[in-house]
């Protein structure tokens, strides 16, 4: 299949990252005969994200690889995990990311395409492709990189005239904003962007040392990517050596296992990898040691032991499991995410569902179950489980279990809430399927910042008796039950996943963030292999507004002043314009209830008034007696009788006048009339239920057969925005 011919974001057919599109330029380059300077990602200190250092030594200065040495190449034979070694910077996590996907050719080429090179066809132009938020991205840079006293500032080679590290650096420091924005990292976030697939953390004191060596091997059999860390206990500790010549606080590539036969023992190793390129282990089994003696050449020969500074050693699984704390694993495949061996082949195949979301402030950033009044807008996302795929599945086993405990703290350390229901007693015998959910926040890491929100998820069952009402679930149903699931507690980094079995039936996956009314957008994807997954289905928004509000008679001493207003103020043609229907309104509202002039003119054009802007006596009776129940209305939702209420209430409130919209349509209705305020006022109400009112009367006096096949939503989300 060719490239025009793939799925959009697919790997053969990325999304062109600010619109750079690799084939024109290069041929636009090499027909000109004038190197590529990449004018969005600028050879100038922005893109370093860096403070300029005051010692006129130190200047950065930004050269092509050829500037740098004469026989620069961009790949020197073949790449490999020592190659990569890491500068003035610290992004060792994206660095042992890399050195990872060096093991992997197949995964390899996908990030780097190959062919590339600094001697054909060269133009100063280089292109890669990193997964972003469900898609692949396709980012190109000139080959313009920062040096400092002669020497790369960031990533460079062992090999010193190979640059396609350096490269790869530079394009992702792009697509983040700059290099700042690569300081400090979770080792996760690279190997995801390197591979599309799902990372996780692995305690090391979780499973015995051979279990685990199992759990690495298994892992590494199916392609995964696979780091460690040593924890470092203080800011001041990170970056120490150790006696051991390990690191703490830094980032190690995982890049092999094995076993060697010493004497009548089997000795279990790992081999892993500094991206610094040099400063290793020195203890049992490192490169030096002696235990090597004991081994016959031809288990040195296929462990490929090289006894030289290069940053890659072995050491032993027990010996691992004591000086290390945690491994982390990514993989494309679901059934590696815990690094166990399974013969199964019968089992179905993974499918995999994504969506897009946002938390908007005051609309659907709902914040922690700690909000109960707000929780409820947060996104939803319906589970549909069809059938189990697990058999005798023994309650206990999920993901994480331990991290639970018996409630959910916040991120500070605080109270607890309540706790996750358990479905089934422990130990007894249940069929489920199995789901694994990922929630990503995107766009964090932006410039020369790093700013990420505490996440989490919960998954609620949805009783038999709502399945299948239509919208999303309401404060009521999550005031009265509790998550099934959740993804733990709520974290201040990139992403939060969890595997879990549920009994089949319909469920609701609830995206948030620990505080309300903070900005985000995020990435939800759930693979499950069985059923199927799908957003709330939109229901159509309806209007009931005439039959809720309008019907209701006008109260005589209503009556008695529009009569007596009119007789005294209307003109000639026995109406009144938007300045007297103002004062008439407020000599009735309450003082915090009060309209302004741009909400009656408002009223006022949605009146069937000939295009003159005033009313007559009896649309002025009418409009009135509809203010009057709307404020009734609103009077439900102001709790301290101050004129406004939480914007979280304005769906519930339209549905009080008759209006029901779906979460997308308030959201955007809210941005409309609402957005950047903290509370919605009397006369923001008044302006969303008149502007809906207009969009409904002229939706039901459109002819076209192509917008009544599109539906009342599609046209109020196109309108509303105008």
């Amino acid at each position: 299949m060719s490239g025009s011919d793939s799925e959009r974001g697919s790997i053969d057919n990325p999304v062109k990252f600010k619109d750079q599109d690799y084939d024109s330029l290069l041929e636009k380059c090499l027909k000109s005969g004038v190197l590529f300077s990449d004018p969005i990602f600028a050879a100038n200190q922005t893109s370093l994200g860096m403070p300029v250092d005051p010692d006129p030594k130190k200047a950065v200065k930004w050269l092509r690889p050829k500037e740098i040495t004469s026989n620069a190449v961009f790949v020197e034979g073949t790449m490999g995990s020592t190659d990569i070694c890491q500068g003035q910077l610290g992004n060792c996590w994206l660095l042992a990311a890399l050195s990872c996907l060096t093991m992997h050719p197949t995964l390899f080429v996908k990030v780097v395409p190959s062919g590339q090179s600094l001697s054909e066809s060269y133009a100063g132009i280089f292109h890669f492709k990193f997964w972003q938020y469900g898609e692949w991205v396709e980012v190109v840079v000139d080959d313009k990189l920062p040096v400092r006293e002669g020497r790369l500032l960031f990533s460079y080679s062992r090999t010193s005239n190979e640059f396609w590290s350096a490269l790869v650096e530079k394009a992702y420091a792009k697509i983040i904003g700059s290099y700042g924005s690569l300081k400090g990292g979770i080792i996760s976030e690279g190997m995801e962007d390197f591979t599309g697939g799902i990372a996780c953390s692995l305690p090391v004191s979780s499973r015995p040392p051979r279990m685990l060596w199992r759990a690495i091997t298994a892992a590494l059999a199916r392609s995964s990517l696979i780091s460690c860390f040593i924890q470092a206990t203080s800011v001041k500790d990170i970056g120490t050596v150790t006696s051991d010549g390990l690191i703490k606080g830094h980032a190690y590539a995982i890049t092999n296992s094995n076993k060697v036969q010493k004497g009548s023992d089997e000795v279990l190793l790992v081999r892993l990898r500094n991206p610094w390129g040099f400063v290793e282990y020195c203890g049992p089994w490192s490169d030096k040691c002696k235990d090597w003696d004991f081994i016959d050449n031809a288990q040195k020969t296929r462990l490929e032991l090289a006894k030289v500074e290069d940053g890659e050693f072995w050491i032993g699984i027990e010996d691992f499991c004591r000086l290390f704390n945690t491994v982390e694993m990514c993989s494309v495949n679901p059934d590696s995410m815990t690094g166990e061996t399974s013969d199964d082949t019968t089992t179905p195949s993974w499918t995999l569902s994504t969506h897009q979301g946002t938390w908007v402030p005051m609309c659907s950033a709902g914040g922690s179950r700690r909000y109960p009044r707000s929780f409820w807008k947060n996104p939803q996302f319906q589970l549909i489980l069809s059938e189990k795929d697990v058999d005798n599945f023994d309650y206990g086993e999920d993901e994480h279990e331990e991290e639970e405990g018996e409630g959910e703290e916040d991120e500070e350390g605080g109270g607890v809430v309540a706790p996750v229901i358990k479905t089934n007693k422990p130990g007894e015998k249940k069929k489920k399927s199995t789901v694994l959910v990922e929630l990503l926040q995107k766009n964090r890491r932006q410039k020369d910042k790093v700013n990420f929100l505490y996440i989490a998820f919960h998954i609620y069952k949805i009783p038999p008796e709502l399945q299948n009402i239509p919208g999303s679930l309401d404060q009521q149903f999550f005031s009265k039950n509790r998550a099934v699931s959740r993804s733990g507690k709520y974290r201040c980094i990139r992403s939060v996943w969890r595997k879990v079995h549920l009994e089949p039936g319909s469920y609701v996956i609830m995206a948030s963030t620990y505080r309300p009314n903070l900005q985000g957008e995020f990435f939800l994807r759930i693979y499950t292999k069985t059923g199927n997954i799908q957003g709330f289905q939109d229901f159509p928004c309806t209007n009931n507004y005439t039959v809720t509000v309008m019907s209701k008679p006008a109260l005589p001493e209503d009556q008695f002043r529009v009569q007596k207003w009119f007789d005294e103020k209307a003109g000639s043609d026995d109406r009144v314009n938007a300045v007297q229907f103002m004062n008439l309104v407020n000599s009735v509202l309450e003082k915090d209830y009060e309209l302004p002039l741009e909400t009656c003119r408002q009223l006022i054009f949605g009146e069937d008034t000939g295009g003159r802007g005033r009313l007559n006596r009896a649309q002025a009776e009418k409009l009135l007696t509809s203010l009057r129940n709307l404020q009734s209305i609103f009077f439900k939702f102001d709790e301290d009788s101050s004129g406004t209420m939480s914007p979280f209430e304005l769906s519930l409130a339209l549905n009080a006048a008759g209006v029901e919209c779906d979460n997308v349509v308030v959201q955007l209705l809210w941005e409309r009339f609402g957005a950047g305020e903290l509370y919605l006022p009397f006369f923001g109400f008044v302006s969303c239920v008149a502007r809906l009112q207009v969009l409904f009367d002229l939706y039901e006096s459109e002819t076209s057969e192509e917008v009544k096949d599109k539906g009342i939503n599609a046209w109020l989300l196109k309108l509303l925005a105008v």
